[in-house]
Formats: structure tokens, sequence, C-alpha cells
């Protein structure tokens, strides 16, 4: 299969069409789940589509080392390229390296601000003209989280970025609200265009969309996560 195949034929195609064409510049996407259910995998997988494109990404993570990181995408990768049989995948690989910069922050150390900051100098400066910003392991929990997200929609406008930040609820029955909206966000909800839940079944985890830009609890996603290889894929 050629690259511009994969493309053509990912499940985030389907995802795009089911939120409006998609999460768009200055906006953020959250992709919401308990521990462990596969959070991580799915933003790699919408970073490393935008990669595949010949977009850049800049990938945020507070809780994993930068090889750590790097390992998620060389996975989810070489495995999409052999269930695809993907033609080039060395130079393809090359490619995708050369458009993605990873960068970690411990939470407790540093400001919102100089963390937009070290951002702005990477795409102003740097000349890293990023399409899509992943944050991964954020902890929403640490209160001021509505006024923290509110700065880095601000910066997503003016630097043209599109956000996806992943959240973990606590307990094996995560609180939601009457509009089946995770209290933990509540106060990120004017902030948040898309969100997702993550909701694993018998043998596959579910994807529900929660909130679509203007729309809360849209028509139903048909797409899920292999249980076992974590790709995303049509029910």
């Amino acid at each position: 299969m050629l690259k511009e195949e994969l493309i053509a034929k990912s499940p985030v195609r389907l995802l795009e069409k089911s939120i409006e064409g998609g999460l768009k510049a200055g906006n953020i996407g959250v992709i919401a789940s308990r521990k462990g259910i596969g959070k991580t995998s799915v933003l790699v997988q919408l970073a490393l589509d935008k990669l595949l494109q010949g977009e850049k990404v800049i990938h945020v993570s507070f809780t994993a080392h930068t090889s750590y990181v790097i390992s998620w995408y060389e996975n989810i990768f070489s495995e999409l390229a052999k269930r695809r049989n993907l033609e080039k995948f060395g130079d393809i690989k090359d490619g995708l390296v050369k458009n993605r910069v990873i960068m970690n922050f411990a939470q407790e150390a540093v400001t919102i601000d100089q963390i937009v900051h070290s951002l702005r100098a990477m795409v102003n400066e740097g000349g890293f003209k990023a399409s899509t910003l992943i944050v991964d392991g954020y902890d929403f929990t640490k209160g001021a989280s509505g006024d923290r997200l509110a700065k880095v929609k601000d910066f997503a406008a003016e630097a043209g970025l599109e956000v996806w930040y992943s959240a973990t609820l606590a307990g094996d029955e995560p609180q939601l609200d009457k509009n089946n909206f995770p209290v933990l966000l509540k106060d990120c909800l004017d902030s948040i265009s898309v969100l997702i839940l993550l909701e694993p079944k018998a043998e596959y985890i579910h994807f529900t969309v929660v909130k679509d830009h203007g729309r809360m609890n849209p028509l139903d996603l048909k797409l899920k996560l292999d249980a076992k290889t974590l790709l995303i894929a049509e029910t």
C-alpha cells in the first residue's frame, strides 16, 4: 500500500467526518478514560496521521521520558505499516521523525506561562511550524485547569495549532454529569471543543463523543480501539 492510500483509508478520516470535519486549528480536543485504557495510543495515532500528511507535530509529555514516547511512535507505526503492507517503510519513517518534536515537562516544576513560552519559542524563533500539539499525562486534578487550558487555547489560536490532550479519570466508574461530561473537566468545558470518552467493552474499547464543538452527545462514533494492538478501527 502507498502512503496516500494509508492516509485515505485511515479510521481517523471517519473520526474527522464525525466531528464536523476535524478538530481544526485553535481548538482543544480531549481523549478521556480511566488509567491504562489506551489514551496515549490514540494520541500517537492522531499525531502519526498528521505526520504522514507531511505536517509537523509537537508532542508534550508530563509523565513519560522521551525514549518511552519515541517507542510508542515506533511500535504503532511499525504495526500500521505491517498490517497495511506499506511501501518504502524506511524512507517514510525517516520523514516522520524529522517533522516531530518531543518535549518533557514536570508539571509541578513549571507554570503554564513557562510552557507556552517554550512552545512559542519552538514555533516562532525555532521555525518549527507545527499544525498539531499533543499533550499527554497532564494532571487535571492539580487545580486551576480551566484557566490553564484557556491560555493554551489562546496560544493555539495564535499559532494555528489544533491541540489534543489526554485526561485520566479516577475510579472504575468515573464521575459524569447529566450530559455524560466528566466532572473532573467541568471547569474546562468552555475551552474544550471535542471530548471523546474511551469506554472498555468485553473485546474492544469503544469511542464515545461527548462534545462535538457546539453539540453535546451527538450520534454514536463508530470507532473502537483494538484491545490487543491498541490500533483505531471501525466497528
